[in-house]
């Protein structure tokens, strides 16, 4: 039987190459000064791209870059905790750990969706202090070491279906240190998260187990797909869109199928029901990037890295807006707070997501590198997160983002 058109769009939706294709349409609108909320400044991006450069050459000054993904906050201060919790897993198998750092990484990255100004972590074993992206991901470590997403006190290290729908919001408040003078933005979306991954689970059989269902026997299905043990990157991605669609709160649906991280920009237009609807899945690649190294170091070689896209997060926005590329159309609305669904937030990720392209290209060029050597997931961590932190910082105290976003703890 033919997909119906739904289901056609839903997929269509679902591809990289739809998220580049809209998001570049709306760049090409803001070449024509023909958007909204933002006007577009090109004699920026070779600045912005002298900046990125000089970020990695300080961050990493042989150029030997790592991925962008969640084991870098893992590190942070210079602590290998991994390295250290992995110890307790030895005489396992490659793919048992495997399993066990995927558990991992898809709830500390569906943990980490902004943190807010306020929020600290003091971490009990160092005393350091840490914020936002770096504060959620050892919070979230600590969770999880402590057997926070498991039913089975004899495997704490796992996150199973049981474990995650049985979460309550004082075990997570008291996991982040949360209190009135220590506010974590979103932590009823981050809990209600985690509680409907743990609901849709079982749901899944050929992705997470029939038996006792568990985040890390994704690795399983993954490695079925592999070829000659080389698996597509997009094989990640799809499979986390899939497994996780169900659990995205109160968005946009098309047949049935709740489309997650997909909203609605009137200058799209399609003769189908995709019409007028932009996808970022932001989430869903960072964990996608997140897991290509359990997967790596389980004897899997994952390819085509750059057929997925940049994130459209505020750091990577940031960084475009605060060295000048962006600016707002209606100077006021940086004193707003704005949703994540509206049309001036929606055409802020839509405009970094294709810029990211276009500042990949160019650094490319500088250090005489091809994207084969030199992937997104490099540039991003050497790279234009990092360069869009410390664009912020030195321009607001705090170093938030220049736009305010209304967060629930599931986007950014």
């Amino acid at each position: 039987m033919p997909p119906s058109a739904e289901s056609a769009a839903v997929a269509r939706l679902r591809n990289p190459e739809s998220i580049r294709e809209r998001c570049r349409e709306i760049l090409a609108l803001g070449d024509a000064d023909g958007l909204t909320h933002f006007r577009l400044h090109r004699d920026h991006l070779d600045g912005t791209a002298d900046f990125v450069l000089a970020t990695i050459e300080d961050r990493y000054p042989n150029r030997d870059i790592p991925f962008h993904s969640r084991w870098r906050h893992f590190q942070v201060a210079g602590v290998d905790r991994w390295g250290k919790l992995s110890q307790t897993l030895h005489g396992h198998s490659r793919e048992d750990i495997a399993r066990t750092r995927m558990d991992l990484a898809v709830t500390s990255v569906l943990l980490d969706a902004g943190a807010g100004d306020r929020w600290r972590y003091v971490e009990s074993d160092s005393g350091n202090c840490y914020s936002r992206s770096e504060g959620l991901a050892v919070a979230s470590f600590h969770l999880f070491a402590a057997g926070a997403f498991s039913s089975n006190p004899d495997n704490p290290l796992q996150a199973d279906a049981a474990g995650l729908a049985a979460l309550d919001s004082e075990g997570l408040e008291q996991g982040f240190q949360v209190r009135a003078d220590n506010p974590l933005v979103g932590t009823r979306g981050r809990m209600a998260l985690l509680q409907s991954l743990g609901r849709a689970l079982p749901g899944h059989p050929d992705l997470f187990g029939e038996n006792n269902p568990r985040v890390g026997n994704l690795y399983d299905y993954l490695a079925a797909r592999a070829v000659h043990e080389r698996l597509a990157a997009t094989e990640i991605f799809a499979a986390v869109l899939r497994g996780l669609a169900p659990i995205w709160p109160g968005r946009v649906q098309l047949g049935g199928e709740n489309l997650g991280d997909v909203w609605h920009h009137g200058a799209i237009r399609r003769d189908d029901p995709s019409n007028g609807l932009v996808p970022f899945h932001k989430l869903s690649q960072w964990l996608t990037y997140s897991l290509v190294e359990p997967l790596e170091e389980a004897g899997l070689r994952v390819t085509g890295l750059d057929s997925l896209t940049g994130l459209p997060e505020y750091r990577n926005g940031g960084l475009f807006m605060d060295l000048g590329v962006l600016a707002l159309k209606q100077r006021e609305a940086a004193q707003q707070t704005h949703d994540a669904g509206s049309e001036l937030v929606v055409e802020w990720r839509a405009l970094t997501l294709a810029l990211l392209d276009e500042l990949a290209a160019l650094i490319r060029m500088r250090l005489d590198l091809n994207a084969e050597r030199l992937p997104l997931i490099r540039i991003l961590e050497g790279g234009t997160w990092a360069a869009g932190r410390r664009a912020a910082l030195e321009r607001r105290p705090a170093g938030g983002p220049p736009i305010v976003v209304s967060s629930d703890g599931t986007v950014f």
